[in-house]
């Protein structure tokens, strides 16, 4: 049955190796406690491929297409609230809006650890040339979403902090309950 209600968008972006995908888990396993529904949409992975989308074919605007189409199958089901996750989502607000919705009530924040924490993160899953790589976009991308996010997208510092401790203070601030 779909639902009538306007979506509830919480949009988490930062730098890779901040802890996105991780924080978004914790948020899950909090509202599930709650038994709040909710959907986890990982954004890295909508436009995924080689050549990538977004460079090849920068007209396509993949990811925000396969949002749409994904969320528009949530809201099917009577689902109004959904956690994004995307290195860019906090600068691309207007174009994740329109994916979800233009009714969307949407919370951004950006996620930002020191470059240690990063590091001691990423090194994690990545090796070699690719830890190299990784680590260099991350910290690009960190000073590009610092400069670009708007100034209405809350601000986190994971660095020595649980994702459970993330999760409790983003869901404190947008509102969403329950939190412990």
């Amino acid at each position: 049955m779909p639902t009538t209600t306007a979506t509830k968008a919480l949009l988490i972006g930062g730098r890779s190796g901040v802890g996105k995908s991780t924080v978004a888990l914790a948020i899950h396993d909090i509202l599930s406690a709650g038994d709040v529904a909710h959907a986890i949409i990982e954004g890295d992975n909508l436009d995924l491929a080689h050549p990538a989308p977004w460079s090849a074919y920068p007209e396509a605007q993949l990811a925000e297409r396969n949002l749409a189409a994904m969320w528009a199958n949530y809201r099917e089901l009577g689902y109004d609230r959904v956690v994004y996750t995307n290195t860019a989502a906090v600068v691309t607000i207007p174009q994740l809006r329109q994916a979800l919705g233009e009714d969307a009530e949407i919370a951004a924040v950006l996620l930002q650890g020191s470059d240690g924490a990063v590091r001691g993160r990423l090194a994690q899953r990545e090796r070699g040339a690719s830890f190299d790589a990784h680590l260099a976009r991350s910290a690009a991308a960190a000073v590009r979403l610092e400069a670009h996010a708007p100034e209405s997208v809350m601000r986190i510092d994971t660095t020595g902090r649980t994702p459970e401790e993330v999760a409790v203070d983003i869901l404190r601030t947008v509102g969403w309950k329950p939190t412990p």
